[in-house]
């Protein structure tokens, strides 16, 4: 795999401007820059908005450098190379950004010079028109569930490696550190086992010697703690020790029987799951299902015509949650799009694999 790099950082455009294009697409994640391919190989061009200041969606926030082992020709492959892949892939079609600002408000222009095209506002007055939108927003705002620890705010953004961090962006700003994990889950253990070879020492603490991990990962982090190469402790965190707002200092933790103690930690790592929220996308006047947003699966468009969801933002019967998935739903979607961008044209499908005229818009010699 290529040298990682976790930010991805775009041009992107001025916030508080209006712009005019032919999809506006929210959400920058895998599935909304593949829908950027799609979409430009039927000469659609498109604008791209997502909360994040980078593309990469759930891949660069949450796990950059963590492997991915389904994405079809590439065996395993980081959800960080994933997005620079895909942001190759789609630079010769000219997608452009508006980062850091999530979609706030949805409307169908009805009279006027725009009349007929959808109206997309921002948080930050960034208004994008286009004659559809694609919303590829993952399942929404991801946020992670943090552990009832008193003060633990004030050791969250301490740096690179130090103090509490929800999600590894980039591993090697924890080499050498000493390091206690919580949890039970894949997240707690795939980092246990990631971040073991090149911290100064990782301790891992859970409730209960029982993990809900895939049991390869539980039984390599057993035959390390077997081989003294890290630590388990049956115990549940109570506070952190320290000077707030600069460093942290230990984990006071408390067993079963009420034993207390701490844990020398320069880093402090609690993996309590994901708390998933919709955010504005509830409140854009589409029928919803359980927070996620049913499509049909001939051309993915939700109940509103013109507007199309694809990913994990989805849902139909027989539905996975998979990159893989997003990335088929997005191929179909364009061929729909298409006939709202381009509504006296005929669709004539091609193959990249034939067609000189796809080959010549994705910059093949």
């Amino acid at each position: 795999m290529t040298e990682a790099n976790p930010l991805h950082h775009i041009d992107a455009l001025e916030a508080g401007e209006t712009w005019t294009t032919d999809v506006v697409v929210i959400g920058a994640g895998p599935v909304g820059l593949f829908s950027v391919f799609e979409l430009g190989l039927l000469d659609i061009k498109c604008h791209l908005i997502d909360i994040l200041d980078k593309v990469g969606g759930q891949c660069a926030e949450l796990y950059p450098e963590k492997p991915i082992y389904d994405i079809p020709a590439w065996p395993i492959i980081s959800g960080d190379d994933l997005t620079k892949r895909l942001l190759e892939q789609i630079h010769p079609f000219g997608a452009k950004y508006h980062l850091g600002e999530m979609a706030v408000a949805v409307r169908k222009i009805e009279d006027g010079e725009h009349e007929g095209l959808w109206e997309v506002t921002t948080d930050q007055q960034t208004v994008v028109r286009a004659k559809s939108i694609v919303i590829a927003a993952g399942g929404g705002s991801f946020q992670p569930k943090k552990p009832p620890i008193p003060g633990i705010d004030g050791f969250e953004n301490l740096g690179a490696g130090l103090g509490v961090h929800y999600a590894v962006r980039k591993m090697e700003a924890f080499r050498d550190k000493e390091i206690v994990i919580s949890g039970g889950g894949d997240s707690a253990l795939d980092w246990v086992l990631n971040l073991q070879p090149i911290a100064k020492r990782v301790t891992l603490i859970h409730r209960r010697d029982d993990f809900r991990a895939a049991p390869h990962s539980v039984a390599k982090m057993r035959e390390l703690v077997a081989a003294g190469e890290m630590n388990l402790v049956i115990a549940q965190a109570t506070a952190l020790k320290g000077e707030t707002g600069h460093f942290l200092e230990s984990v006071a933790i408390e067993d079963s029987d009420g034993n207390a103690s701490h844990l020398k930690a320069d880093a402090f790592l609690p993996f309590f799951g994901l708390t998933m929220k919709l955010g504005p996308v509830a409140e854009f006047g589409l029928n919803l299902h359980e927070n996620l947003i049913p499509v049909d699966t001939e051309k993915f468009e939700t109940s509103t015509k013109g507007i199309f969801a694809i990913g994990d933002i989805n849902h139909y019967p027989g539905k996975l949650k998979l990159i893989l998935s997003g990335f088929h739903e997005a191929a179909l979607m364009a061929q729909q799009a298409f006939r709202y961008v381009y509504p006296d044209k005929k669709l004539r499908f091609q193959y990249t694999t034939s067609s000189s005229e796809l080959q010549k818009k994705m910059g093949v010699k």
